[in-house]
């Protein structure tokens, strides 16, 4: 039987286990990623284990994030990030250098690694044929270390892609069209593989694009074939020599195929407040649009930026309107000044911000009050933005240029020829913002940078054989991490300063759950579908950890933040019987019991003590994962296994 993209990388890189879907697999890690909003917890972490230098083949830490220095706080972490890979072997991108998505796809990505990043969209990587994850800091920080990362070995899902393309239709549409098919958890447990005769219709931007919104599917990751257009990016990039093919094999299994026609397809924007909330433009005609942001890790290559150029060369937006424009990385940044382009931009009434994420993540350009943002960004979950009440739709740069210059959303095709845009045959080389670190010998003399915002890590508790607690907050489906722990300008400065962040934990759902937390010592959680889903964070772990949340009881969990709570020694259970979250209350006294036997068995009984009544608890854990929630989560693990 043949073999997948996917499978192939992994049987490459198999550190332990087998590839049976749904068992625990250990892979040996090339390269890791971090962004400051999670790289300072990460480093913390890392430096806890004591390992002088980074056993990856490259890590590189970007600043990309938290670049509003409106205190002292970013700029200290940001001194403390570049101090500590200076030291330890890990690259350092500088704030302005750009996004880290983008830039690590342009200067550092290379087809059949392996990838992990503190960061959900690290999956942008499979547009080169990467087998690249979103993690929690604490598995970037062991896998620097030269540790294993750790998964339930994944389904394989193919999208067999046919025809190719309209003008004004693109590839951002593409990831809509498949958040439509599958829903925000229809990849869950699977690794997508974007295959067929209309993938060689597809740049690497486009395809970094549709690896980008895999994230949004719930899917352990999304991966592109290696081809001759990969190779074109990377000699483009002046690295043709880290281009090799990769292929599925023709008699390759999937559990899962579906099939797309590009021909078919018509602009599609995904409203308030999910990504899966898809529909077409041309639906919401007249729709009056308050603000359009362009740019963010999803579009903002070069590719689409002169897109976005040529359709306001010599129009003005409406007065009605503010839009602005982020580049993705430098490099992107100056070859639109080159060509003429920047001025094209600037002429329409657009404002250019910093390559940075910015907007994405709430850090500045929100919204006014009530109003109506179009984005091509990935995610547009309620208060993102940084304005609560705000409106925001998901959309490619085209259509998010046409709402600009009409002041509604307006389809795109209504406005003419589409400009014809191609690749260039080279891009502008420049990796002066990227630091390199010292040599071992040198870094013995480096002193790491410590500011006052940042705090010890706080320090967790094995799970012993009973918990006892109030359920001090029930939430229901689709909980994301922006939900659990938001970010914003206001929030962010202090990821690095878990005792103060605790104030907001749950804000987006309850403002007084910090309090009755802080004032109940321990507590449970309890949530419905799909319990965490969106950003990798590892804060939505960490501050309920400190807050004293023992364990989360859902209906069902994100992959990625279920590996965090473990990570954090919270006690992740499932609902056997998806109706009895119904039947528990907020405020109701809660005991676990039988635990550690519950554990062996897969299941854990419930008992309301404010009610009586019993439920059984699924616990579905590797042996690994046991022992790191005996142990108190995965640094107490480790530190106890490098005692032995």
């Amino acid at each position: 039987m043949g073999m997948t993209i996917a499978q192939k990388i992994i049987r490459d890189h198999l550190v332990s286990g087998d590839m049976t879907p749904g068992s625990e697999i250990a892979l040996r890690i090339d390269q890791t990623l971090t962004q400051d909003a999670t790289g300072t917890m990460a480093y913390l972490e890392f430096e806890t284990m004591g390992i002088e230098r980074v056993r990856t083949e490259l890590s590189v830490a970007y600043i990309d994030h938290n670049t509003l220095q409106c205190g002292f706080e970013n700029a200290d972490d940001h001194r403390y990030i570049q101090s500590v890979a200076k030291k330890h072997g890990i690259r350092f991108s500088r704030p302005g250098n750009g996004i880290c998505h983008q830039v690590h796809l342009e200067r550092f990505g290379v087809p059949g690694k392996t990838l992990i990043g503190s960061d959900s969209h690290t999956p942008t990587g499979g547009g080169i044929g990467m087998l690249a994850f979103g993690a929690g800091g604490m598995d970037v920080a062991v896998a620097m270390g030269g540790g294993a990362y750790y998964i339930s070995m994944p389904k394989m899902f193919k999208v067999n892609l046919t025809g190719r393309l309209r003008p004004f239709v693109t590839a951002k549409d593409v990831s809509l069209e498949i958040l439509r098919i599958l829903s925000v958890k229809g990849g869950v447990g699977a690794i997508i593989e974007w295959g067929g005769e209309g993938v060689r219709t597809l740049s690497v931007p486009e395809r970094a694009t549709i690896t980008n919104m895999g994230t949004e599917l719930g899917a352990t990751t999304s991966i592109f074939p290696s081809d001759e257009i990969t190779r074109a990016f990377l000699r483009a990039e002046g690295r043709e020599d880290a281009w090799r093919e990769l292929s599925s094999d023709p008699d390759a299994v999937y559990d899962k195929v579906i099939d797309i026609d590009l021909s078919t397809l018509e602009p599609l924007v995904a409203c308030p407040h999910s990504p899966d909330n898809v529909v077409k433009v041309s639906e919401l005609k007249g729709t009056k649009v308050d603000q359009v942001c362009i740019g963010s890790c999803t579009n903002s290559s070069l590719m689409d930026m002169l897109k976005v150029a040529a359709l306001l060369k010599g129009r003005t937006i409406k007065p009605s309107v503010s839009l602005s424009i982020s580049p993705g990385s430098r490099q992107v940044l100056s070859m639109l000044a080159e060509r003429g382009a920047l001025t094209d931009i600037l002429s329409s009434g657009a404002r250019v911000l910093e390559c940075a994420c910015g907007p994405c993540i709430g850090m500045g350009f929100s919204p006014n009050s009530a109003g109506v943002s179009l984005r091509t960004f990935n995610r547009n979950f309620l208060g993102r933005s940084g304005t609560a009440d705000a409106g925001v739709y998901l959309v490619s740069p085209e259509t998010a240029v046409a709402a600009a210059l009409t002041g509604e959303i307006t389809d795109p095709r209504l406005l003419g020829d589409m400009p014809e845009i191609e690749m260039p045959d080279s891009f502008r080389l420049d990796d002066s913002g990227v630091l390199m670190p010292a040599s071992p010998e040198e870094a013995k003399a480096v002193e790491v940078v410590r500011g006052p915002n940042i705090k010890p890590f706080p320090d967790s508790r094995p799970v012993g054989e009973r918990i006892e607690a109030e359920l001090t907050l029930k939430v229901g489906d689709n909980i994301t991490t922006d939900h659990i722990m938001p970010a914003g300008a206001k929030i962010l400065p202090y990821r690095s300063n878990i005792p103060h962040l605790s104030q907001y934990c749950f804000g987006v759902c309850d403002e007084t759950f910090p309090q009755r937390a802080k004032a109940a010592g321990e507590s449970i959680v309890v949530g419905g579908d799909n319990y965490g889903q969106g950003s990798s964070r590892e804060h939505a772990a960490l501050v309920p950890m400190y807050l004293g949340v023992r364990a989360v009881i859902a209906k069902s969990f994100a992959r990625i933040h279920v590996a965090n709570l473990i990570n954090a020694g919270i006690l992740p259970l499932t609902f056997k019987n998806p109706a009895d979250y119904d039947a528990v209350s907020q405020g109701d006294r809660l005991a676990l019991r039988d635990i550690h036997a519950g554990m062996d068995s897969g299941t854990v009984t419930l008992e309301d003590l404010t009610t009586g009544r019993t439920f059984a608890l699924a616990c579905d854990f590797t042996e690994r994962q046991k022992a790191m929630l005996k142990a108190g989560g995965l640094l107490a693990y480790t530190a106890r296994n490098n005692e032995k």
